[in-house]
């Protein structure tokens, strides 16, 4: 009977109905277990951290290039000059290391990194102290006189074009550079009803209401120049206000080449005559107008800017014409104020004019 019940329910098999008429059903693989409570947390757990890593190392990334862009716009001297002139070339566009200044903080903004939001506040408030005050209105105690720069450049199409727009901006003096033998002439016929004091030196000029005196050659040609190089200019200007020394002058330019660099070393050494000359002017008061082929930031001009005051409020972006990113030309001056200075609309040449406003 054993036997029998044991081969009766093999042939049953699995599917055999039991004694009550249910079949009886194979068991399957286990199916897994639903995440608990506390897997969930590990998962997420993980996932957080994860997310947290790649945002940290994104966040000390910006924080990093901020830091830079920060140590770069305060200390643009610890970039060396030797060799390239990286050091001038760097200081010639400061201002435009307020642009990457502001894109760090939007980005630290974007990836919601607290360090790096906090340290992309560095270049921006070190940009604010140093260009911050170019824009703010000029001083209202007004000015005692107006005066215009402008290289004209040597390939001027219409020089007397050029001439009669300087005269739109009504200034009381006019400094001109590279001005050639076949263009002086339109410019005298233009100028001459209005301005009938100048001198003329080499390529560089100078127009007055105010009576001119003493007009001189100031010798700023570098070492290996031809002698006929004469870029340099000073006379006494007799204003209502008094007299005031004042220079026209044009340094050479600068070549930027690979692999050599910013070629600015006859620049610097003009720039350096001019200073000594500066120095040893014993006038109270000093006005300089010119293409200093630099701006006022770039070291290789600190013979110059030492010994003349900073000018006002006003980035006035003067090259080139066809999209202005540097202020080449300038009006400084020592005993005075230039309470400020724009640029004009461009005229024939590859520089915009600037106009200063000179407090006596």
């Amino acid at each position: 009977m054993r036997d029998g019940a044991a081969g009766s329910a093999g042939a049953g098999g699995a599917g055999a109905p039991r004694a009550g008429g249910a079949p009886v059903t194979a068991a399957g693989p286990p199916e897994p277990a639903a995440p608990g409570p506390r897997r969930g947390l590990r998962v997420l757990r993980a996932r957080v951290q994860r997310t947290g890593s790649r945002r940290g190392r994104r966040g000390a990334v910006i924080a990093c290039c901020a830091v830079l862009t920060a140590v770069l716009l305060v200390l643009p001297g610890a970039v060396p000059n030797a060799g390239p002139r990286a050091g001038s070339l760097l200081e010639t566009f400061l201002p435009w290391l307020g642009v990457p200044a502001l894109l760090l903080a939007v980005a630290a903004l974007l990836r919601r990194a607290p360090a790096a939001l906090a340290a992309s506040a560095l270049p921006l408030a070190a940009w604010l102290v140093l260009f911050g005050p170019m824009l703010v209105p000029a001083d209202p105690g007004g000015h005692d006189l107006t005066a215009v720069q402008h290289n004209v450049s040597d390939e001027n199409a219409d020089p007397a074009g050029t001439a009669r727009a300087l005269l739109r901006a009504a200034p009381e003096l006019i400094a001109l550079q590279e001005l050639t033998p076949e263009a002086l002439p339109a410019y005298r016929e233009v100028l001459a009803p209005r301005y009938p004091h100048h001198a003329v030196v080499g390529s560089v000029g100078l127009w007055s209401v105010h009576p001119l005196r003493d007009a001189r050659r100031v010798d700023i040609r570098p070492r290996g120049f031809d002698p006929a190089w004469n870029r340099g200019l000073r006379a006494t200007l007799s204003t209502p206000s008094g007299d005031l020394a004042v220079y026209v002058a044009h340094l050479p330019s600068m070549r930027l080449g690979v692999p050599e660099g910013l070629g600015s070393e006859p620049r610097d050494e003009a720039a350096a005559l001019l200073g000594e000359v500066l120095a040893g002017d014993g006038a109270e008061r000093a006005l300089l107008l010119g293409d200093l082929n630099g701006t006022v930031d770039d070291r290789g001009l600190a013979p110059v800017t030492s010994r003349l005051g900073a000018h006002g409020p006003g980035f006035a972006f003067s090259w080139p014409a066809s999209l202005p990113v540097a202020r080449i030309d300038h009006v400084l001056a020592r005993g005075a104020a230039v309470v400020r200075i724009d640029s004009l609309p461009a005229t024939g040449s590859d520089h915009l004019p600037v106009v200063a406003r000179i407090r006596l």
